[in-house]
This record gives structure tokens, C-alpha cells and sequence, in this order.
């Protein structure tokens, strides 16, 4: 039987907030974070994997090419999984990194057309486990996700990619 994780949305505020962490919101509130190089994307997410503690389910929203899986490259290093082995999950849908103090899931849920789709796909079945789940394109099923997942929002500048959380 599907189990539906629907409750109120949290602000941003109170989503950084219950990470203990103001460093982290300082750094992706407001203007949010100016990524100039790969570098520096990849930095990012090594920095929130240092605030993360247990179960995370980040939603990474923002157009093709916006940096979402080199942060998550930053993530699983942070982490302390391999990150050459990240790559865009865009086909296979799922990546499983482990290895690292949490598993990390990455997800691309940018081909599917239907929360009926996610079931079959086993989301339900990760966002119970302990692990950090990474989901590209997880603004399409908003109402499919916890209510405590922090979402960031990716966008090109320049040469380079702003990450804001999104509330």
C-alpha cells in the first residue's frame, strides 16, 4: 500500500534552523551561495554534508546544467563516498553511493510523469532509511516528498551557479 508523506510545508527558515546549523543558512538564505567554478559547487555540497547528522532528503531544483550533480559529486565526498564515482542518474534513475558515513541515494526524477511512477521506483521505500537522499528534479512531486526536505534551488549566472534555499 502506498504510503503518502504529505504534511505541512516548513519554511526554508525553520528547515535550516532544525539542522543546527546557522553557518548553513547564512550561506544558502537570502542571495544564497555564488558558485563560480565546479570547485566551488562541489565545495558546497561538501559543506552541507559536514552539517548533516542523519537522514536528509534534499530536493535539487533548477534547469539542466545548473551544477545539481556536481554538488552532489561535493556531497558524496563530504560524505566520505567516492566522488568520482557520482555521475547523472538521469537514465538509470537511482545511484547508490555507500562507503561513507551515511549512504547517499541520488535520484533523477526528471523522465517520470506520474507520482504513480514512484512507488514502482522504490522513493518510499529510501525516504524511510537512513541515509541522504540527493533528488534532482524533486520539485516535480513536492507533494511526494517529506515536509522536511530541504530543497535548493539552482540557477546559471554568468559562468557560474547560485544555490538558494527554496522554500
Amino acid at each position: 500500500k502506498k504510503q503518502k508523506m504529505l504534511s505541512s510545508r516548513k519554511s526554508a527558515h525553520y528547515i535550516a534552523c532544525s539542522m543546527s546549523n546557522l553557518q548553513f543558512h547564512k550561506t544558502f538564505s537570502g542571495e544564497g551561495l555564488l558558485c563560480p567554478t565546479e570547485e566551488e559547487t562541489q565545495r558546497a555540497g561538501i559543506e552541507l554534508a559536514g552539517q548533516l547528522q542523519k537522514r536528509a532528503i534534499i530536493s535539487l531544483e533548477g534547469p539542466m546544467g545548473a551544477g545539481k550533480t556536481c554538488f552532489v559529486k561535493g556531497l558524496a565526498k563530504g560524505l566520505g563516498c567516492n566522488p568520482n564515482d557520482v555521475s547523472s542518474p538521469t537514465f538509470t534513475l537511482i545511484h547508490e553511493y555507500n562507503g561513507g558515513r551515511l549512504p547517499l541515494v541520488h535520484m533523477d526524477l526528471y523522465r517520470l510523469k506520474s507520482a504513480e511512477e514512484l512507488e514502482p521506483l522504490g522513493l518510499y521505500d529510501y525516504l524511510s532509511e537512513p541515509l541522504v537522499a540527493a533528488i534532482e528534479w524533486g520539485g516535480m512531486f513536492t507533494d511526494e516528498l517529506p515536509a522536511d526536505t530541504l530543497r535548493l534551488e539552482f540557477s546559471i549566472e554568468g559562468n557560474g551557479r547560485r544555490i538558494r534555499i527554496s522554500a
